[in-house]
């Protein structure tokens, strides 16, 4: 199944290369040009506006909650019926230490809100809340990608391995490029060939 698309690719490899390509050009011009100034880390809205603008060019989705029932294997995230109350009861979670902010970061990958793109604009979102919080970001080069697609999988019942993962991993160099660079890159390799079903309301 190829998600219908603005490019008009109908090959699954294409599309894939192609929304890599083109939201890791976006991601650099968000890093580099202001553009989240404007937005309250933590809030739906922000992460809303990273989606939009890494995936517009792509979707038409793009920044909209997703319409759709998704699950990845055998996990089912939210379902649409209860997602927007998800989202309201994620945004109203506090994130004054780093703890609280992990958690409020496992509850977003679980609602999932998007129909594509989630892992790549939550991890954004979980920087920039970091940021603003604790002046610190993750340095995902140094993130075991195995450990940590298996430490998010369990996180909805048990997150205390997804917290020991990340808090190894900060670095206070928020304003690096290349730590920057380093996430989005990470976020290709967990993300970018991820097969996700999905069933029509």
């Amino acid at each position: 199944m190829v998600l219908e698309n603005k490019l008009n690719i109908t090959d699954s490899t294409e599309l894939v290369r192609m929304e890599e390509k083109i939201s890791k050009k976006k991601a650099v011009e968000l890093f580099e040009n202001g553009y989240l100034n404007n937005y309250e880390a933590g809030t739906f809205q922000m992460l809303a506006a990273i989606h939009r603008f890494l995936f517009e060019e792509i979707y038409d989705f793009a920044g909209k909650v997703r319409t759709v029932n998704i699950a990845k294997g055998i996990f089912r995230f939210a379902p649409v019926m209860y997602l927007q109350a998800a989202i309201e009861n994620i945004e109203r979670m506090p994130q004054s230490t780093f703890d609280e902010i992990v958690e409020k970061y496992v509850e977003m990958n679980i609602a999932h809100p998007f129909r594509e793109g989630n892992g790549r604009s939550t991890r954004i979102w979980l920087d920039l809340i970091l940021k603003k919080e604790l002046n610190m970001v993750i340095d995902w080069s140094i993130v075991d990608k195995e450990d940590y697609l298996l430490a998010m999988e369990r996180s909805p019942i048990k997150d205390i391995e997804i917290k020991h993962i990340l808090k190894q991993a900060l670095t206070n160099k928020v304003d690096d490029r290349e730590v920057y660079m380093k996430g989005i890159d990470y976020s290709y390799y967990y993300e970018g060939y991820a097969i996700y079903k999905a069933e029509d309301l």
